[in-house]
C-alpha cells in the first residue's frame, strides 16, 4: 500500500526495558541494525500492524508489552535512489511511520527473532536510548532522531537529549 505521496504507511517500534533500555535488533545476514518496523496492510489500523509486527519480528504479544505512547503524526524518510524499484507501480519513495514507544512487561527471554514466516533479525541487544543514532543506517538517522526525542519524555530515567557526540 503505498500513498499519493509515494510513502508507504508503516510503524517503528522502540521497545524498552525496565532500565529504560531499547531492543536494538540485528538485520538477518547484514551488519546493519535497527528498531523493528513494518508496513500497515490495507485493513489495519497502525496499533493494529504494532501487534502483527510485533509478533512477526520480535515474537511478542500485546499482553507482554505496555503501549506508553507514539508520535502525534507521521515521521517520514525518503529511500536512496539505489534502493527504488523504478518498475513498481505505484512507485515507493520512503516510509511514513507511526512510532510507538513500549515497555517490556515480559522476561528478555520472550524476545523472539524465529517466529515470523521470514526472520528479519538474527540478533537484538538491550543499548542505551541514544545509541541507535550512532548506528542506524544515514537515510533513517534524522526520523529516527525525531521519534526519539518525540517519546523521551514518555520514558522516565531517558536522557531527554541524546549526548553532545551523537547530536547533528
Amino acid at each position: 500500500m503505498i500513498d499519493a505521496d509515494g510513502y508507504r504507511p508503516n510503524v517503528g517500534i522502540i521497545l524498552s526495558n525496565t532500565d529504560g533500555r531499547v531492543l536494538w535488533a540485528r538485520r538477518i545476514g547484514q551488519q546493519g541494525w535497527q528498531f523493528p518496523q513494518g508496513g500497515i496492510k490495507a485493513d489495519e489500523d497502525p496499533l493494529q500492524a504494532l501487534y502483527r509486527e510485533l509478533r512477526e519480528e520480535v515474537g511478542l504479544q500485546a499482553h507482554q508489552v505496555e503501549v506508553v505512547g507514539s508520535t502525534r503524526g507521521w515521521l517520514r524518510y525518503r529511500l536512496p535512489k539505489r534502493f527504488l524499484r523504478r518498475d513498481c507501480k505505484p512507485m515507493c519513495i520512503g516510509q511514513k511511520q507511526i512510532w510507538y514507544l513500549l515497555r517490556l512487561q515480559a522476561p528478555d527471554q520472550d524476545v523472539r527473532l524465529d517466529l515470523g514466516d521470514i526472520p528479519e533479525f538474527d540478533g537484538w541487544r538491550w543499548v542505551d536510548y541514544w545509541q541507535p543514532l550512532q548506528e542506524v543506517v544515514a537515510f533513517k538517522r534524522d526520523v529516527y532522531r525525531l521519534a526519539l526525542e518525540e517519546l523521551a519524555p514518555l520514558l522516565p530515567g531517558a536522557p531527554q537529549r541524546p549526548p553532545r557526540s551523537i547530536r547533528s
